[in-house]
C-alpha cells in the first residue's frame, strides 16, 4: 500500500499552528509527515516562514508519526556541518522517526547572506559533496571521532557531533529535473518529487536508486465549493504554476508576486483539487500511486484545515486504503 502523509507548510503557517496540524493529522489517520524548510515564503500573501529546527523538536514531543523535511538545502545559507548536526538532534529527539530530505535548492532562501548564487551544474557539485560530508559527521559521531574535510566546496576542522544517533540519518534526495533524478538515485537513500512523473522516478530507480523508498508530495484545497478552493488556491499559491527553472533562480517574494500575476485561477483549478469533491482528490493520489511513489504527501491550502482533516479522514483515507496499490 502506498503510505500517506501530510504536508506541514512552513511558509504558510507558524510554529505553533504547524505543531496543531501534526496533532490533527495523526488523529485523522495521515501516517507520516512532511515538512517545508524556508527562510522566506514564496509570497507575501503566504506570510510565515518559521525556522522549520525549532518546530522539528516541538513535533518530536506532539506526534509519533515519522518526519522528513521536503526538502532542506545543506549548500549556500546552511553549511552542511550545521545540517549534519541539526539533522543529528532531530533523529534522537524523534527517536530514529527523522529522515532529511535535501535539495539543491533556491535563491529566494539561499541568496540572503550575499552568496552568489551558482548554475544548476554547480548546485548539484555543492549537493553530493555537502551529502557525503553529512554522513561522514553522523558517521564519525556515532563512533565518538572528529571530522577534518578540505573538499572543493567545503571545509570542516576538528568537528565531532557528540549527540548523535546511532546510525547515520538517512538523506532522502530531491529532484525536479533529470540531473537531479539521477544525482538522486546515486547519491540518496531515497528519492523526493512534487510532480507525478513517472520518468523522473524512473531515472532515480535505473541510475542506483533501485527499490529505494520515493516520496511525493502535491497540494488541495478542501472547501465548501470548488470556486471557494480555487480562489484560496490562486490567492497563496500561484507560484505553484510557474515553469521551468523559475522557481529555483528568482530572488525575492517581490519577483514571485510579479511572476506569478500571469498565473489564472483557472490555470490553478486544472491542477490543485479545489472544493469538496472526494473523488477528485482521490484522483490526484491515484496519479501519484500509478507513477511509483511509496509515500505521497497533501498539503491543504489556506486556513481551512479543520475541515480538510474532517472531510479527508472521513472521506478520503478510506477509499484510498482500500485502493492504492504501489504500481
Amino acid at each position: 500500500m502506498v503510505s500517506i502523509g501530510y504536508f506541514l507548510s512552513c511558509e504558510e503557517f507558524g510554529p505553533r499552528e504547524l505543531v496543531r496540524q501534526a496533532k490533527l493529522a495523526e488523529e485523522a489517520g495521515f501516517e507520516r509527515l512532511w515538512i517545508s524548510d524556508h527562510f522566506h515564503p514564496w509570497n507575501d500573501e503566504q506570510g510565515q516562514s518559521p525556522f522549520v529546527w525549532s518546530v522539528i523538536g516541538a513535533l518530536s514531543e506532539a506526534t509519533t508519526l515519522p518526519i522528513t523535511t521536503a526538502v532542506t538545502c545543506p549548500t549556500v545559507r546552511m553549511h552542511p556541518a550545521i545540517v549534519a548536526h541539526a539533522a543529528a538532534t532531530a533523529a534522537v529527539q524523534t527517536e530514529g522517526r527523522f529522515v532529511l530530505g535535501v535539495g539543491s535548492g533556491e535563491a529566494l532562501n539561499e541568496h540572503v547572506l550575499g552568496d552568489r548564487w551558482p548554475p544548476t551544474d554547480v548546485r548539484l557539485a555543492m549537493l553530493e559533496e555537502a551529502v557525503e560530508l553529512i554522513r561522514a559527521m553522523h558517521r564519525a559521531g556515532a563512533a565518538g571521532l572528529e571530522v577534518s574535510h578540505h573538499g572543493e566546496y567545503y571545509t570542516v576542522e576538528n568537528a565531532r557531533i557528540y549527540t548523535a544517533p546511532p546510525e547515520p540519518v538517512p538523506i532522502y534526495v530531491s529532484g525536479l529535473g533529470p540531473k537531479a533524478a539521477m544525482l538522486a538515485g546515486r547519491i540518496g537513500d531515497g528519492y523526493i518529487c512534487t510532480k507525478p512523473d513517472g520518468e523522473l522516478l524512473r531515472r532515480f530507480r535505473s541510475n542506483g536508486g533501485g527499490d529505494r523508498p520515493a516520496q511525493a508530495g502535491f497540494k488541495v484545497c478542501w472547501a465548501d465549493t470548488e470556486q471557494k478552493g480555487a480562489e484560496t488556491a490562486h490567492r497563496l499559491w500561484p507560484n505553484s504554476m510557474l515553469p521551468g527553472e523559475l522557481s529555483q533562480v528568482l530572488p525575492t517574494t517581490r519577483h514571485f508576486e510579479q511572476a506569478s500575476s500571469l498565473v489564472t485561477e483557472d490555470m490553478v483549478r486544472s491542477t490543485v483539487p479545489c472544493g469538496p469533491d472526494a473523488q477528485r482528490h482521490l484522483g490526484s493520489l491515484r496519479e501519484y500511486a500509478g507513477a511509483g511513489y511509496d509515500e505521497v504527501y497533501v498539503q491543504q491550502i489556506g486556513p481551512d484545515q479543520d475541515a480538510f482533516f474532517e472531510g479527508w479522514a472521513e472521506h478520503v483515507l478510506p477509499a484510498a486504503r482500500e485502493q492504492l496499490v504501489t504500481a
